[in-house]
């Protein structure tokens, strides 16, 4: 049986971009990178934040468990978790984006990450994608430094 646990990141101004990967592997103990992403987490210093894809592609992920499901939008609504805003400004660069890494592919989660680096001037990404992240570039940000 699956075991949900939420996450305890202290809150901080300053954000930690977060893929999908490490929300599910926070949520599901038995996924391989749990223990991994936890350790990450009891350290930080600053909140996790995500885009709405990302969100929506760990939802999806999560769909087996209504407890892991319930722990997601929990860590949402405690502020553990921030869902930082995307708007019609941003679709033009994240179309740009999947465009020039279509080969890779790049999927919509990952292209509203890197644009929210750039946007917001982040150079982190918490993610167990580290093939595809170490392959991204932000404009101005260059490679984004994959956590953990």
């Amino acid at each position: 049986m699956t075991r949900c646990v939420p996450s305890s990141a202290a809150a901080e101004p300053h954000v930690l971009l977060t893929d999908a990967g490490p929300l599910v592997a926070l949520l599901d103990r038995s996924d391989p990178h749990h223990t991994s992403c936890r350790r990450v987490v009891d350290t930080l210093t600053e909140d996790l934040a995500t885009a709405w894809p990302a969100l929506t592609e760990a939802s999806h992920l999560l769909s087996f468990s209504w407890p892991c499901q319930r722990a997601r939008l929990e860590m949402l609504s405690s502020g553990v978790l921030r869902l930082l805003a995307l708007d019609e400004g941003d679709v033009a660069r994240i179309e740009q984006l999947m465009t020039k890494y279509r080969d890779v592919p790049m999927d919509l989660a990952d292209a509203a990450l890197v644009r929210l680096a750039e946007r917001d001037r982040l150079d982190r990404v918490f993610t167990i994608d580290r093939r595809n992240f170490s392959i991204y570039r932000a404009i101005r940000r260059g490679r984004l430094r994959i956590i953990p």
